[in-house]
């Protein structure tokens, strides 16, 4: 089998060709494709399908094996496939997904697309629907996870999000609680873990523990969902920079849905038998 290799800020996925449906897909070779010892290593492994609503069709699984509704990172990282290699020949194109249907527009620079943004639709902030334990929204709420205490808004931005308010973050705390907060009870699908340090109203630092992924680079749903929860909050304007490990995600709250933007690149491409 052919693959390419794509991250988005770290963030990174195995891609696969499947126009004619002959790749045979499944929990397992996901898993296996995607172990960073044993395989070609990612946090997702990303088929590129035909579609009969849009342009292109994207599906995705996990590094777990799990099936990702969507994934912001992993839609920059699709988005710059399919147009650098010619199977949408226009800048702007929609994508198929889990979640429904993705607008992306492409900035190209000698034919290569060098900048993706993509529309990724609107949140979602019921908590039935995110899904999440009990009645109404999740705004500022406490959630308890080991030996603390945290304050969380949460809302479903293509996938479940949690977004946790804090003063300062580093990488133990969120291998510390990542995991913990991802199985709360809360949360009966789980959920993606988003801990945020508010620099100032147009500025956030991020660091994201991923729904069946664990700790990731970057998050692109995480970054939207953090980024609107943050505005929802008072804390920040529309227009806002996600500062993650390996860059920044911009990203704009419309009344028309949330706008991120940033780079996607290939990392190598191959050929395996696993």
């Amino acid at each position: 089998m052919h693959f390419y290799k794509y991250h988005g800020l770290g963030n990174d996925f195995v891609l696969t060709l499947d126009l004619d449906g002959s790749v045979e897909a499944s929990p397992a070779r996901a898993r296996r494709l995607c172990d960073r010892h044993t395989g070609i290593g990612a946090d997702g492994w990303m088929l590129i399908r035909p579609s009969d609503t849009c342009d292109i069709q994207m599906y995705l699984y996990n590094s777990d094996g799990s099936v990702a509704e969507m994934c912001g990172n992993g839609l920059r990282c699709f988005a710059k496939f399919v147009y650098d290699h010619g199977l949408v020949k226009k800048e702007g194109f929609t994508v198929e997904t889990l979640a429904g249907v993705m607008a992306v527009h492409v900035t190209a620079e000698d034919g290569e697309a060098v900048l993706i943004a993509a529309n990724i639709g609107s949140p979602t902030f019921e908590k039935a629907k995110i899904p999440m334990v009990g009645a109404g929204e999740c705004d500022r709420e406490e959630l308890t996870a080991l030996d603390r205490t945290f304050t969380v808004s949460a809302c479903l931005m293509g996938v479940p999000h949690a977004v946790v308010f804090l003063k300062d973050c580093d990488d133990a705390l969120v291998a510390r609680y990542g995991p913990v907060l991802e199985c709360h009870p809360a949360f009966p699908r789980k959920a993606n873990i988003n801990f945020a340090q508010i620099l100032d109203d147009k500025t956030v630092h991020v660091r994201t523990w991923e729904r069946g992924c664990g700790r990731t680079l970057a998050c692109g749903t995480g970054s939207c969902a953090t980024a609107v929860l943050c505005h929802r909050a008072g804390y920040t304007k529309d227009e806002v920079e996600i500062r993650l490990q390996e860059g920044s995600l911009f990203i704009r709250v419309t009344e028309d849905g949330i706008i991120m933007t940033g780079p996607a690149a290939l990392s190598f491409e191959g050929d395996t038998d696993l």
